[in-house]
């Protein structure tokens, strides 16, 4: 009934929840066909599709500020390498003896750097509930405080744009640095086991898979909610004309506060299911330049749709690996001139074309 209620009049959404569904069937019995079987997809390809399905949480994560909110935020890298940073300090604290160096107290690289004990911040990582709320609870209440600072000054627009790649890029260079405990240049890698799990197994890749699919169909299902709520249907009047909402008596800033940390939530949720599945997490994750791309996916797909920003999401990062694999050199020069020609021939993205069509 709740689900019903959700989707209602939401033709593209339940398109895209039942293929997903299809998706999260159909890849593990084929992963579990014999290696010589036409339809046999290897465990390498589970982790790629499963990496494919964490970007497309973040799409939907910067598609809820930037396409009903009206945000451009070119700073959700940062909440997404939090989110990944949070869950490889757990799996680092899972390595213990069987590490380089053998030390179960602290991780290679600070016995390597003589660091002579387990800083603060390192403690309860050791716990899976303490990091799954980590990962969580730092993007959220990062973007609580950026938010409620900017939002109060009432920074909008390009400035806000700018400020939230700044951040990002802030983050970058702090995390490049040894002594801040995170691995410096080389970050966090090496991983060995989640739950007890080996990660090198094919029944975790699987695993890590499908709780990449419950995540983003939940993800997408939260977003759908709130964005059919009151709250949405302010969100998207703020988007369109701010200063009328503030003059009618809403608190603009609060409203955006939530949407905001909401979204930063979704963002650190994605990086802590993509870290276990590549294998490493280091401060390139928060270069600008990775939420840009991200921006392209969501305009590519279909802004202020939540499942065009999964589409636009996938069929990008697919397009990126099979350019960078055929041709490596100019890839980056595809994806500039797809971004132009989508935005000039569907401004509306390439789910714009399926809604005409449907009379949306």
């Amino acid at each position: 009934m709740l689900l019903g209620k959700i989707l209602k009049g939401d033709h593209g959404g339940k398109v895209f929840l039942l293929i997903l569904l299809a998706v999260m069937i159909a890849v593990p019995i084929l992963n579990a066909l014999s290696p010589d079987h036409p339809l046999y997809l290897s465990t390498y390809t589970v982790t790629l599709l499963g990496k494919y399905l964490t970007y497309a949480l973040l799409a939907i994560a910067v598609d809820l500020v930037w396409g009903y909110l009206g945000i451009l935020s070119l700073g959700h890298a940062a909440f997404f390498a939090l989110g990944g940073y949070a869950m490889g300090m757990y799996l680092m604290r899972q390595i213990g003896d069987r590490g380089v160096y053998g030390n179960p107290v602290l991780p290679d690289f600070m016995v390597f750097l003589n660091w002579p004990k387990l800083p603060w911040f390192w403690y309860g990582f050791d716990h899976f509930w303490f990091a799954a709320l980590m990962v969580l609870l730092v993007p959220g209440l990062l973007a609580f405080v950026f938010g409620w600072l900017a939002f109060r000054s009432r920074v909008t627009g390009v400035y806000l744009s700018i400020i939230t790649q700044a951040l990002t890029y802030a983050l970058m260079l702090a995390f490049f640095r040894n002594e801040m405990g995170f691995g410096g240049n080389n970050g966090l890698t090496d991983f060995k086991d989640i739950l007890g799990f080996s990660l090198q197994s094919d029944g975790t890749r699987i695993a890590l898979f499908i709780a990449s699919g419950l995540a983003l169909g939940f993800g997408y299902l939260a977003c759908r909610a709130l964005v059919k709520s009151r709250l949405g249907r302010v969100a998207v009047a703020i988007r369109d004309t701010e200063d009328r909402v503030r003059f009618i008596g809403y608190r603009v800033e609060h409203l955006k506060l939530a949407v905001f940390t909401f979204s930063a939530m979704l963002a650190g949720l994605a990086g802590a299911l993509y870290v276990p599945q590549v294998g490493i997490i280091n401060p390139g994750e928060f270069a600008p330049l990775n939420s840009i791309e991200v921006v392209i996916w969501v305009a590519m797909g279909g802004r202020a749709t939540l499942y065009g920003a999964v589409l636009g999401a996938i069929s990008v990062n697919y397009a990126k690996t099979w350019f960078t694999g055929a041709f490596p050199e100019t890839w980056l020069f595809a994806l500039g001139s797809l971004f132009v020609l989508v935005t000039l021939l569907l401004p509306r993205g390439i789910v714009g074309l399926w809604r005409r069509r449907e009379g949306e």
